[in-house]
């Protein structure tokens, strides 16, 4: 058997062979990542006598650029190990000086494989590929879209501060017609009270009329906003009001694609509490395949949301935080969800307030609901049924509390970006 070792790169990939008794077939060799690089790297396996029959080929999940030269041995129908990086550091550490090189890795690799004691990092099948791609980027369509508002937000704090408090929610539809059509104080000042009480009632279907009319040109003519520039900053403003239209519109375009890929999966994660069709999307397609998950315990680790241990000697420790190693974007996911059935499902409800009552962090409970959601999701999908009350029952009530590590922390877990 051959153990073959692909340190990945951007451009170039280190490779590495070790022979079954643990010898370096020759030097390491560096292979473009380019067709005819893979086309150098089989003529080079075939030189040695390896094939697809007495050999493994192994390489670390790096970023997005391990894919390429997978896809390529694997239609050449090699056995390829996808080995999660954690295993190769704790490798790698063993060494007393800390070296580390493209060669010294891709034999790392081979070493690894040739133990056989190593994690293979999860790899999806075409379909929870493609929902992977399309949930992590509509992530990050939402997240570019709430960037886009703070920056907004920041810039009506300077030239209309006393914006903020004529509309209960300052980007919608009403008040974003009166923004990209009288942006400044001045604008609103100098229109009509008849003018723009028409405009108020076209653009609200009814709801406003002449009584929001006054009071939005009372606010603007008192207005304590910066009164030099100010083209500038309302043409930004502007901008970034048709940047915000445009991403939104392109999120309700990826809700119909994650959705046409949803009703592929015939999953009952929909019906789980708290979980609708765009976090159910997420969840699936960072879990995969749950068969390889042992149990709901496993499949939190896998999400980071278990607790960290600190312990030494007599030492122990009490403050117990999150490991934070799993996906992030599956961690994201649930504790969203967690938070919509924290106060929607009378059970998890039940349990969140108990764990309030007894003087624990409102991070903390959300946290603990979230990996019950692990299980119950474990559940749900191991037996491929929806979702039923006696699941509750399936997510252990012992769980370990963990504490926040801060504010900033929950606030990230807990914002509704994502959803």
């Amino acid at each position: 058997m051959f153990y073959v070792g692909i340190d990945i790169a951007k451009n170039t990939h280190e490779v590495a062979i070790l022979s079954e008794s643990g010898e370096l077939l020759g030097t390491t060799m560096k292979v473009a990542n380019t067709i005819p690089g893979a086309e150098k790297l089989l003529k080079h396996l075939v030189t040695l006598g390896v094939t697809v029959d007495n050999a493994v080929v192994g390489m670390e999940a790096t970023g997005h650029y391990w894919l390429a030269i997978y896809s390529y041995l694997v239609g050449r129908e090699y056995t390829v190990k996808v080995i999660n990086p954690i295993v190769t550091d704790a490798y790698r550490n063993m060494s007393v000086r800390k070296v580390k090189t493209d060669k010294i890795d891709a034999v790392v690799i081979s070493k690894v494989l040739r133990m056989g004691e190593y994690k293979e990092a999860p790899t999806a099948g075409e379909q929870t590929l493609a929902l992977r791609q399309l949930c992590r980027f509509r992530m990050f369509e939402v997240d570019s879209c709430s960037d886009l508002k703070r920056k907004s937000i920041a810039l009506l704090d300077q030239i209309f501060p006393e914006y903020a408090t004529l509309f209960s929610d300052t980007f919608g539809v009403t008040s974003r017609e009166v923004l990209q059509n009288y942006t400044t104080p001045e604008a609103l000042s100098q229109i009509s009270n008849r003018k723009l009480t028409n405009f108020l009632d076209k653009a609200s279907r009814g709801r406003f009329g002449k009584d929001k009319a006054m009071q939005i040109k009372d606010a603007a003519q008192n207005s304590f906003g910066i009164t030099i520039a100010t083209d500038a900053f309302a043409f930004q403003l502007r901008q970034l009001l048709e940047q915000i239209d445009f991403i939104e519109g392109q999120v309700e375009q990826l809700d119909a694609e994650i959705s046409a890929y949803m009703s592929k999966t015939d999953s009952f994660i929909t019906t789980i509490p708290g979980i609708g069709p765009v976090l159910g999307a997420i969840i699936l397609s960072e879990v995969g395949d749950i068969s390889r998950f042992e149990d709901g315990k496993k499949l939190v680790a896998y999400a980071g949301i278990d607790a960290s241990v600190s312990q030494s000697g007599n030492f122990e420790g009490t403050q117990m935080h999150m490991s934070k190693r799993g996906s992030p974007y599956l961690r994201r996911a649930l504790y969203t969800a967690a938070v919509v059935a924290a106060f929607h499902d009378p059970e998890l409800s039940a349990y969140y307030l108990r764990l309030r009552q007894r003087g624990k962090h409102h991070g903390v409970a959300i946290g603990a609901i979230a990996r019950k959601l692990c299980y119950i999701i474990f559940s749900v999908l191991s037996e491929n049924r929806p979702f039923e009350q006696r699941l509750h029952n399936a997510a252990p009530e012992n769980l370990d509390l963990i504490q926040p590590e801060n504010d900033q922390d929950n606030r990230a877990f807990l914002s509704s970006k994502g959803d």
